[in-house]
Order: structure tokens, then C-alpha cells, then sequence
């Protein structure tokens, strides 16, 4: 990965994978055969990505990438460090440059009729991978299944949470923005499991910087003002580190389970260890493969679906070892060593 500015050159082929489900799900995202190869070769694309902090985007990208170049394409990847007039210049930049086409992941989704609009004038097509947007014209939408994902996490913690007897001292949440589509899915589903199991929330914090050291924080804030809790629930992957921490250092490991959604390498260990109790794992390379198929499609003169739904891979100690060969690249893009 070379970096020149707010641009990043992402690199590196698909690799193989033994399990035959998942080689079903790849030569499947890279369909389109000829019509792809002909619309993608010699030509340059986008992905405009919230910020590349975040483990998940980088992946995206990831996906992103691979596919347009197994295609003979290349792209850039504008990391546009979640700030909406970042995001903004980067598109207009990639237009500059003469993109066939963009990807874009957008801060919130109120910043991306923006960004569609400018794409519009330049007649570029655009797919949306994650997030979402309020208004404006686009290829083809790229989602998780984000409100069932966290109402399967939250039932999660509901089943440990009553077993221990924890299930009337609440439970907080760290959550994504709720200006973001997916935030208010993600927050919506995993409430709804807890009402029905009874337990009630007591705190809730909406990230703003997306980092361990925020969430990190956050969780003690909830320790301190609420000494009974018993559940966390952080809304994406580098921030349940510093949940994790929290807890650790207030000495609650044995007192409070942590759920999370996302999914990175470290998690692993620490669903092995009972660190984490379960995460809602969205497929992040899926969703960049699936954003650029959707793209090349579109290029190609076919129609692809307006929504394209990936499913979420809930994962606790109980499934680890079957959903691992799968999650390694789909979720992990290969970086699990």
C-alpha cells in the first residue's frame, strides 16, 4: 500500500481459498466474464472511504480493488479521514482524473447526496458500498444485513447475560453515528433482542473519532455511572479494543460481557479467551467484490439489483472454528496469519 497524500494505491491479487462455499461467493462476485473484462480494461475507478483508521474500510478497499484489477482496471482509494468537505474534494478530484466509475462509503449519509450529485453532472456512475445516502441517484447499493446482524449479537448477549443472572443490571452501547443509516439499523436491532429479553440500557455514546482510545473512554464513563452494568455493545471493530481495555482495567472481565460488530484478526483470540462474547461480523471484502461488480456491470450495459444485501456472520465461541475458513477472507481480506 503506497501513500501520496489523502490517496491511497491498494495492491495484491485474490487468494484461494480450500473451503468451497467461499469459492462459490468469489467466482460469484466476479461475474460478468467478457462484458466486465472489456469495460473495466486500461480504465481508472474510485473508492472514497470514510477513513482507513478503520479496519473495516481498508478491506472494502480491498475488495475494491482486487476485482477491478483482476479486471484490468486500477483504482485509487481517497481516504476522506471523516470529514464531509474531505470526502467532497476527493470526489471532485477523482472526476478531475477521469474516473469510469466511483465507489464511495460516505461519512454519513447525509453527506452523499453531495457527492452523487457532482458524479451526476459528470455522468459517472457511482455505487454505494455501506452507510447509505438520504436523496440522490446511484448504480446500486451495497449493505449488511445490519438490523438483523445486531438483533442476532444482541440475543447473543441476552442468552449470557440472563445464564449469569446479570439481566437486571443493564447494559451500555457504543455506537456508530446515528446519522449514518447503518447506525440506526445497528442500534434498532440489537435494542429490540434486549426489550425482549427484558434488559434494560443505561447508557449510550455515539462515536465521533472511531478510535480505541474514544470507545476506551466511553466504557469507563458507563463503569463509573453505572456500577450494575453488565453488557457492552460496540458498533464496529479497532473501538472494541478499547472497550476491551476498559473493562480490564476497572478489573470486570469476570462482571461485564462484551459483544461487538465487525470483525478484525483479534478478534479471534479474544472470542477463544471469553474476552468477547460474540461480534455480528459484516464481509467487508464481499462488499467491496460485490460494489465493483456492481460497477463494472453497469459499465458492461447490464442492470445490476438496485440492493445487494450481504449477510452478517454472528460469531461466538460456538461456531469459531466452522465460520473461520470462511471470515479469513471475507471478513479478515486474508490478514489473519
Amino acid at each position: 500500500m503506497i501513500k501520496m497524500g489523502m490517496r491511497v494505491f491498494v495492491t495484491g491479487a485474490l487468494k484461494t481459498v480450500g473451503a468451497l462455499v467461499l469459492g462459490t461467493v468469489l467466482s460469484a462476485s466476479l461475474s460478468g466474464g467478457a462484458y466486465a473484462q472489456q469495460s473495466a480494461s486500461g480504465k481508472h475507478f474510485a473508492y472514497l472511504t470514510p477513513g482507513l483508521d478503520l479496519p473495516f474500510w481498508r478491506i472494502v478497499g480491498k475488495g475494491v480493488s482486487d476485482t477491478v484489477k483482476a479486471q484490468g482496471g486500477a483504482v485509487t482509494i481517497y481516504d476522506s479521514h471523516n470529514d464531509a468537505a474531505t470526502q467532497l474534494k476527493n470526489a471532485q478530484d477523482a472526476i478531475a482524473q477521469g474516473v469510469a466509475g466511483i465507489v464511495i462509503s460516505p461519512t454519513d449519509s447525509s453527506t452523499a447526496p453531495s457527492v452523487l450529485q457532482i458524479a451526476a453532472r459528470a455522468k459517472i456512475p457511482v455505487v454505494i458500498a455501506d452507510i447509505g445516502t438520504n436523496s440522490g441517484d446511484y448504480v446500486s447499493f451495497i449493505s449488511s444485513e445490519n438490523e438483523k446482524g445486531a438483533y442476532e449479537t444482541g440475543k447473543k448477549l441476552a442468552e449470557v447475560m440472563k445464564q449469569k443472572g446479570w439481566d437486571k443490571g443493564g447494559y451500555g452501547i457504543s455506537s456508530i453515528s446515528l446519522a449514518r443509516q447503518n447506525g440506526k439499523l445497528r442500534t434498532e436491532g440489537f435494542s429490540r433482542a434486549m426489550k425482549e429479553a427484558g434488559i434494560p440500557e443505561v447508557a449510550l455514546n455515539q462515536m465521533q473519532h472511531y478510535t480505541a482510545d474514544e470507545t476506551f473512554r466511553f466504557v469507563q464513563d458507563m463503569i463509573t455511572a453505572h456500577p450494575d452494568m453488565h453488557g457492552v455493545f460496540v458498533q464496529t471493530d479497532a473501538p472494541t479494543l478499547g472497550a476491551a481495555r476498559a473493562i480490564q482495567v476497572a478489573h470486570k472481565q469476570s462482571d461485564i460481557a462484551l459483544v461487538a460488530f465487525d470483525g478484525i484478526p483479534q478478534f479471534v483470540d479474544m472470542i477463544k479467551d471469553g474476552t468477547l462474547t460474540a461480534s455480528g461480523m459484516q464481509q467487508p471484502y464481499l462488499m467491496g467484490q460485490k460494489a465493483a461488480g456492481a460497477l463494472l456491470d453497469d459499465l458492461a450495459g447490464k442492470t445490476p439489483p438496485k440492493s445487494i444485501v450481504v449477510p452478517v456472520v454472528v460469531v461466538s465461541k460456538d461456531n469459531l472454528a466452522q465460520e473461520l475458513p470462511v471470515i479469513q477472507q471475507t471478513v479478515f481480506g486474508g490478514e489473519l496469519k
